[in-house]
């Protein structure tokens, strides 16, 4: 390994995850027709019913034009509607459709399929502690974006 990534392993090793994590995302979820990220906003409105944009933004960690771009990319492909707020004139609601109620048991089977992936041949035991240290380095990140140090 050049010393350069030496430097940053971690760093190194979080950006191959990601990148391979999100290519075999993409490769299962193109059999039902969504992109990586498509799912996470589908899944929040299966789970929790119809909400507002700004509302799958704050759920997601996501912002608000990737947000609009994803809802429209999800509308288009018929998977959800937008309507008026019945309470609130200024918003909109998303709502899942019927075609996307269609799809979840698939999402739901390739989001399994993705994590047994993920997690090979690691004990349950390893899983655990590797999701309490992805949390904290989540957690360190976060902190970092918003601002604040990271906690000692």
């Amino acid at each position: 390994m050049p010393p350069s990534i030496q430097a940053g392993a971690m760093n190194h090793a979080i950006f191959r995850i990601s990148r391979l994590h999100r290519m075999l995302a993409g490769q299962l979820l193109r059999r039902v027709g969504l992109y990586p990220g498509q799912e996470l906003v589908m899944m929040q409105l299966w789970d929790l019913g119809p909400q507002r944009p700004i509302d799958l933004v704050h759920l997601l960690g996501s912002d608000t034009a990737t947000m609009t771009r994803t809802v429209k990319r999800l509308e288009h492909a018929g998977f959800v509607r937008r309507r008026p707020s019945t309470t609130d004139k200024r918003a909109t609601i998303i709502e899942p459709t019927t075609a996307s109620l269609a799809l979840r048991n698939e999402v739901e089977e390739m989001w399994a399929e993705l994590e047994d992936i993920a997690v090979g041949d690691l004990s349950t035991d390893e899983q655990d502690a590797l999701l309490r240290v992805l949390t904290r380095i989540e957690d360190s990140l976060s902190r970092a974006a918003e601002g604040h140090p990271p906690l000692a």
